[in-house]
């Protein structure tokens, strides 16, 4: 009697035993499973996030910043950057950097698909491949994402522009361009740049200086556009000569 019921005693804890276990086990899985839940919704908020300030940013009394200004203040460095209106910009300068960046920008939805055709293309058959990068896409790169080539960087930035693109008029997406584009070390902006390189407002840029502050966005780092050399000045003088001829590819921009 002792036997059977010392044996029902062990049943029951064992019981106990592979209860609680599974009890413990069945915690853990709801713990991991609110913590993947928790982990995608930061993930889609953080990819959404974006195409949301694209919206928001419509309001043109609203002067976004870049990531790398958001660093600089990240970083207590600080930087130089004073936003002017579109209509304060020369014109000159708009062409400039149009003829040097995209030349197609009033035509394209936000990416210039024949070009990034050709990029793919070279890509493919092993040989050096040139940029492709439009104005919305750069401006993108330069509100939400990183620097830097990247097949995950740029998977991110064509539906942003096209999405920027769609959302923003011309004006507005020029605009914000030339407000964030980066022109030195600290230097962002058009109306910056203009003062640090030349001394000038952006309204008082002459053709020269527009020229060479346009090829100077590329790397304006090693570009400087106040002081540059040989090579550098030459590419400036294309882009002075195509600039002067642009009347036909600027038609979004001014009536």
């Amino acid at each position: 009697m002792d036997k059977e019921v010392d044996s029902q005693r062990v049943d029951i804890v064992s019981e106990e035993r592979e209860e609680a276990e599974v009890s413990r086990w069945s915690a853990v899985r709801k713990t991991w499973r609110a913590r993947r839940r928790r982990i995608v919704f930061i993930a889609l908020s953080v990819l959404l996030l974006p195409y949301a300030l694209i919206v928001l940013y419509l309001l043109e009394f609203i002067h976004p910043i870049s990531t790398l200004m958001l660093r600089d203040l990240i970083l207590l460095r600080g930087y130089d950057r004073q936003w002017v209106e579109f209509d304060d910009i020369a014109p000159v300068l708009v062409q400039s950097v149009m003829m040097s960046e995209d030349g197609q920008f009033c035509s394209h939805g936000g990416v210039d698909w024949n070009q990034m055709r050709g990029v793919v293309q070279n890509a493919l058959d092993g040989e050096q491949t040139r940029g492709a990068s439009t104005i919305p896409m750069q401006t993108v790169k330069n509100l939400f994402l990183w620097n830097g080539r990247s097949f995950v960087r740029k998977a991110l930035e064509l539906p942003l522009a096209i999405a920027a693109d769609f959302v923003w008029s011309k004006r507005r997406m020029m605009e914000i361009y030339l407000n964030v584009a980066e022109w030195g070390d600290g230097i962002y902006g058009i109306e910056a740049a203009a003062r640090h390189h030349f001394g000038v407002s952006a309204a008082k840029l002459s053709r020269r200086q527009a020229a060479l502050l346009a090829v100077a966005l590329p790397n304006p780092i090693d570009r400087n556009a106040g002081k540059p050399g040989r090579g550098l000045r030459r590419l400036a003088s294309v882009i002075e000569r195509r600039a002067s001829r642009s009347g036909g590819y600027i038609t979004c921009l001014y009536d």
